[in-house]
């Protein structure tokens, strides 16, 4: 067996999962709190990664060192899509939370349609060259190659944020009314906490992680494009639901399941049955465990 294959591959499906994990917890969180599946959050992803591209070139032309211009991009494409996903809430999802489930999920893929076609009139190619590499982290030269810069950064971020995010959630006191929201939005509200303050909370928080998500792949990936977000959304979703909706720690696992599953597929198989392999474990998923891995299944009083 060529182990520095497999480290290759499990090194790759680790990073790609990451991602998707980044993605998953903005579909997670959402549901957990509001139970909508937001559709557009794949196109916030993708608007962090051409904000990044567009930051990351002003920069460049002005001489900015690679590792400046990726923590300046990385940090505007954060705010920018924050303020995104906060707009968003409030003109497309707020206005029917009081519809039937139908309606914001209507909106929810309207939105989705009208971000990806208005950036796709700015896009003059259907991929962009990505203009500053990932700078070298000299240490990891001792691995042979098994494990890149961009991988290595995507790693070590992911997993910071993610301790973050539990952090977080579990012990501040925003984090607890976030809990408490999604256990119940009615006697939280009785209890005195904001409800439109904590669901907006939520839609910030989750296009953070997203405009991160879309910076770090921008890097890895060296390109962007309009359609970027509607696969990784759809992705993320998967993973999302294979880990348990409405389960933080089971968005970060469905990611790494999937990321690496779409990797070793991609190794040992061919490259052009990863998209499929997502979709065959979404279904299989739904048919044989809809709750997912650490989701609860919720039972019905009658």
């Amino acid at each position: 067996m060529d182990w520095q294959y497999f480290l290759e591959i499990l090194f790759s499906g680790l990073t790609r999962g990451s991602i998707y994990a980044l993605i998953a917890l903005g579909y997670t969180m959402v549901y957990g709190i509001i139970e909508l599946i937001n559709f557009a959050h794949g196109e916030i992803y993708m608007l962090g990664a051409f904000t990044a591209f567009i930051v990351a070139g002003i920069l460049g032309s002005m001489g900015f060192s690679a590792s400046a211009i990726l923590v300046i991009a990385a940090f505007v494409a954060i705010i920018w899509c924050v303020a995104y996903g906060y707009t968003m809430e409030k003109i497309a999802y707020k206005p029917l939370r009081g519809q039937s489930r139908l309606a914001p999920l209507i909106s929810a893929i309207g939105m989705s349609i009208f971000l990806q076609n208005y950036v796709q009139l700015a896009q003059t190619a259907e991929f962009l060259r990505f203009p500053i590499r990932m700078p070298r982290v000299e240490f990891l030269d001792v691995l042979g190659g098994i494990l890149r810069s961009s991988d290595f950064v995507i790693l070590v971020t992911s997993a910071f944020i993610m301790v973050c995010l539990s952090v977080f959630i579990r012990y501040t006191k925003l984090g607890k009314a976030m809990r408490a929201t999604a256990q119940n939005r009615k006697m939280a509200m009785l209890l005195g906490i904001d409800a439109d303050k904590i669901i907006s909370l939520t839609f910030i928080v989750g296009s953070g992680l997203a405009a991160l998500g879309g910076t770090l792949i921008a890097t890895h990936t060296m390109q962007v494009g309009f359609g970027i977000g509607f696969i990784a959304g759809m992705k993320a979703f998967t993973a999302a639901v294979l880990g348990g909706i409405g389960s933080i720690p089971g968005a970060m696992l469905g990611g790494l399941v999937l990321g690496l599953a779409e990797s070793f597929t991609t190794g040992y198989f061919a490259g052009d049955y990863e998209d499929v392999l997502a979709f065959v474990l979404l279904v299989l998923i739904l048919i044989f465990r809809p709750s997912g891995i650490l989701g609860k299944a919720k039972v019905q009083k009658v």
